[in-house]
């Protein structure tokens, strides 16, 4: 197989797709589990804080595992705009 006929465009996409859904993931464990990052800090869920955590944190999962990408991208970028 030579470079161009691979495809670099999907290989990109699918870094992309990994890499950011695991720094959201990271940052949802931080909020509900305390780690990365040291203690848990006892967060209301009725603040946007308490509800950017699992939001984060199943939103970064499903990007991961490429399940309804397109749904949870939109959601995650109005409550990051509006974060």
């Amino acid at each position: 197989m030579s470079l161009r006929t691979f495809d670099w465009h999907g290989l990109t996409l699918a870094a992309l797709r990994i890499a950011s859904g695991l720094l959201l993931v990271q940052h949802g464990t931080a909020k509900l589990f305390g780690f990365p990052g040291g203690d848990r800090a006892n967060i209301d869920l009725n603040t946007l804080v308490g509800w950017s955590g699992p939001i984060e944190f199943a939103g970064g999962l499903l990007i991961i595992l490429g399940l309804f990408t397109r749904p949870v991208a939109f959601v995650l970028s109005g409550f990051m705009a509006a974060a």
